[in-house]
């Protein structure tokens, strides 16, 4: 994959930069693939059950309203993800066991890590438009991460 930057230079009608300045996690550094999307606060059930799907190299990009008081995934999601075929995972909030996800072959953008996790059952909601960073995320939306940033593409980038 390119970089961000690159692909900013040789698409910049074709790309959405998110403005959300994420932490980059996990054993892959960039990664890239059509994305799924989950809305959900506080819960890290939802996060699961989309884990749980085949990935098909996709990534999810969760908006967890940009929560820092609960981890919406540990390493036990992420060894999921991986096993399920999953590219990368973006959270718009935070995740824990930062040091297990870093040993996974798996792209991990989250705001930051706590030690907390969720209580709060909540339903979510999967496959939604969510908008964060100054960028929406609809099914199907191409996404590119590296360390630099996240962009976005309404579909898959000629490389």
């Amino acid at each position: 994959m390119l970089p961000t930057a690159d692909l900013f230079d040789a698409y910049p009608d074709l790309l959405a930069v998110c403005e959300t300045q994420f932490r980059s996690f996990g054993g892959r550094l960039d990664f890239h693939g059509p994305c799924s999307t989950l809305a959900t606060f506080e819960d890290h059930t939802p996060v699961l059950e989309a884990l749980k799907s085949p990935g098909l190299g996709r990534v999810l990009v969760v908006d967890g309203q940009g929560s820092l008081r609960v981890g919406l995934m540990g390493d036990r999601l992420a060894g999921i993800a991986v096993e399920n075929g999953w590219a990368g995972v973006i959270i718009n909030g935070a995740i824990r066991d930062s040091a297990g996800i870093d040993a996974l072959p798996l792209g991990v953008r989250a705001l930051g890590t706590t030690a907390r996790r969720g209580t709060l059952a909540t339903a979510g909601q999967r496959d939604v438009t969510i908008r964060f960073g100054g960028v929406t995320f609809a099914p199907g939306h191409w996404v590119y991460a590296d360390r630099d940033c996240v962009v976005r593409a309404e579909s898959k980038l000629p490389q």
